[in-house]
């Protein structure tokens, strides 16, 4: 049966690190379910990119192992606070992560 990152991390948040980028933590409780969504690369550049509309180039994934976490960050397309930022924390910003589907 698939999975998704929903089904399987047991804390999915973003947050606004600086005015410029958002970040994004996968974690995971269970080594072989995080190994498992590591080893499957769903969670990668290019599908993150299209998901949020932003340049491959530019969004950044890195896989911790000890913490038993996935990282993603890239540029907000707006700057904190200003007159367009519709997302002021970030808090909400990681729901297009959730659904992302990992193989058996």
């Amino acid at each position: 049966m698939v999975k998704t990152i929903g089904d399987l991390a047991v804390l999915v948040r973003s947050k606004d690190v600086t005015p410029l980028w958002w970040t994004f933590e996968i974690m995971f409780d269970d080594v072989e379910v995080y190994e498992r969504v590591r080893d499957s690369h769903v969670i990668n550049r290019e599908d993150v990119a299209h998901k949020f509309d932003q340049d491959p180039k530019k969004v950044i994934v890195v896989n911790y192992d000890a913490a038993l976490a996935v990282k993603v960050s890239f540029p907000r397309s707006q700057m904190f606070e200003s007159k367009l930022d519709n997302d002021v924390y970030g808090s909400q910003q990681y729901a297009p992560l959730l659904d992302l589907q990992v193989p058996d």
